[in-house]
C-alpha cells in the first residue's frame, strides 16, 4: 500500500513548510498533489478540479519556490476573472509567504484607482495577481513590464474565457517571451480553454479531479416553492428557523440584490450586499466585515460567487435560480467547506424555475430535496407529477 503523500515528500522549501505547518496542512489535496510537482519541473499543466479542492495552493506552491527573492523582476503572474477572486489568491499567496521577507506580491483589478497600484508596483513585487483588463492598462501605461515572467497561471480558466477576456489573455500570454510553463486551473474545461491550451501549451501534464466522497462538499441541498411574492417572506423564515451565523444570498441581478438587501435591513436583519454598482472599496469593506463575523447575511449576485473566500459559511441561499447549470455548483460551493457540514436552500417562484432547477440537479447528479415550510421546522414535501394530458377525440 502506498504511503499518503505529505508536503514534505514534495520537497518544498523550509519557508513553505513552515508556513503550511502554522496553518495546519499536513497533507496535500489530489489537485495540489497532482499539479505542485509537474509545475516545480516547469511543466505546463491544465486541471480540472472542483470548487475548493485547494488549486490556489497548487500553483502558488510552486510559484512561490521558484521566485528569486534577490530579483525586483515580476517573475510570476497569475490571472483572475474578478476582483473578489484576484484579492482572495493575493491573500493566501501572502499567508504562504510569512517566512519570507523580500518576497513580494501585488494584486491589480479594476474599480480602484491607479495610484494605489502603482504604490504596489514601485515596491518591485515578484508576483502579480491580475484581472486581465487591469493588467493590460497598466502594460500600455508601462507601469508594468513582463520580460522577466517565467510562470503563467489562468485561475478560473472558464469563467475569464467565458466573461469575454479571450483577447485580452492570449494578448498577455504573448507578450511573456520568457515564460518557461502555463498552467491553466479551472472548474470545467470550455471549448475556449481546450484552445488556449492547444495554442500555448507543449506537453501538458492532465490532471482531473471528480467531486468524489473526499473533495465534493458534504452539502445538504433543499428546495422551497412559494408564490413569486412571498420569496422575500421565505427567505426570513428559513434565517429564523436556521438559526445560521453565516449565511450567504445568491441573486442574478444587481437590481434584486440591492433591493433584498434593504428589504432585510428593513425587517431587522443584519444584511448587506456586494454587486458590481457598488465602489470597489465599499465591496472590500463588507467582505471584511462579513469574514470577521460581523456581518451574518451578505447578499451577493454571481460576479462575487467564485470570491468569497470563507471557509465556515453555515448556509447558501438561492434566492433566484441560477441562470447556468456551473453558477448553482460555485454557489453553494461556498458552503460545505473544510470538511464541514453545509447546507443550501433554493427559492422556487415560478414552474420555469422549478424546471431549470430540475435541469441543474440532474445535470449535476444532485438530490434536491423539496421541503414546505411550517413554524415547527422544515417539512420534507413529495413533488406532485403533472397530470398525464387529455386526448381529445375530433
Amino acid at each position: 500500500m502506498n504511503e499518503p503523500i505529505t508536503f514534505q515528500s514534495l520537497q518544498l522549501p523550509e519557508p513553505i513548510l513552515l508556513a503550511l505547518e502554522e496553518k495546519g496542512y499536513g497533507y496535500p489535496t489530489r489537485v495540489q498533489a497532482e499539479a505542485i510537482g509537474p509545475l516545480m519541473a516547469w511543466k505546463d499543466v491544465i486541471a480540472k478540479a472542483p470548487t475548493g479542492t485547494g488549486k490556489t495552493f497548487a500553483f502558488g506552491i510552486p510559484m512561490i519556490a521558484h521566485v528569486d527573492p534577490a530579483s525586483e523582476e515580476v517573475q510570476g503572474l497569475i490571472l483572475a476573472p474578478t476582483r473578489e477572486l484576484a484579492l482572495q489568491i493575493g491573500d493566501e499567496l501572502r499567508g504562504l509567504l510569512t517566512h519570507y521577507e523580500t518576497v513580494r506580491v501585488a494584486v491589480l483589478y479594476g474599480g480602484q484607482k491607479l495610484e494605489p497600484q502603482f504604490k504596489q508596483l514601485k515596491k518591485k513585487p515578484q508576483i502579480v495577481v491580475a484581472t486581465p483588463g487591469r493588467l493590460m492598462d497598466h502594460f500600455k501605461r508601462r507601469s508594468i513590464r513582463l520580460d522577466g515572467v517565467r510562470t503563467v497561471i489562468l485561475d478560473e480558466a472558464d469563467r475569464m474565457l467565458d466573461m469575454g477576456f479571450f483577447k485580452d489573455v492570449t494578448g498577455i500570454i504573448e507578450k511573456i517571451p520568457n515564460r518557461r510553463n502555463l498552467g491553466l486551473f479551472s472548474a470545467t474545461m470550455s471549448q475556449e480553454v481546450m484552445t488556449v491550451s492547444w495554442m500555448y501549451q507543449r506537453d501538458e501534464i492532465e490532471i482531473t479531479v471528480k467531486a468524489d466522497a473526499e473533495s465534493k462538499p458534504d452539502i445538504d441541498q433543499y428546495s422551497v416553492t412559494v408564490p413569486a411574492l412571498e420569496k422575500l417572506n421565505a427567505v426570513r423564515w428559513i434565517l429564523y428557523l436556521g438559526r445560521f451565523e453565516r449565511v450567504i444570498i445568491f441573486c442574478n441581478t444587481k437590481v434584486l440584490c440591492q433591493r433584498l438587501s434593504d428589504e432585510l435591513r428593513r425587517v431587522g436583519v443584519n444584511a448587506d450586499c456586494i454587486h458590481g454598482n457598488i465602489a470597489q472599496t465599499q465591496r472590500e469593506k463588507t467582505m471584511q466585515t462579513f469574514r470577521r463575523g460581523e456581518l451574518p447575511v451578505l447578499i451577493a449576485t454571481d460576479v462575487a460567487s467564485r470570491g468569497i473566500d470563507v471557509d465556515d459559511v453555515d448556509c447558501v441561499i438561492n434566492y433566484d435560480v441560477p441562470q447556468e447549470n456551473e453558477y448553482y455548483v460555485h454557489r453553494i460551493g461556498r458552503t460545505g467547506r473544510a470538511k464541514r457540514k453545509g447546507v443550501s436552500y433554493t427559492v422556487i417562484g415560478s414552474f420555469p424555475e422549478q424546471a431549470k432547477l430540475d435541469e441543474i440537479a440532474k445535470y449535476c447528479h444532485f438530490t434536491v430535496q423539496p421541503v414546505a415550510i411550517t413554524e415547527n421546522g422544515f417539512v420534507p414535501v413529495e413533488r406532485r407529477q403533472a397530470p398525464p394530458a387529455v386526448r381529445r377525440r375530433r
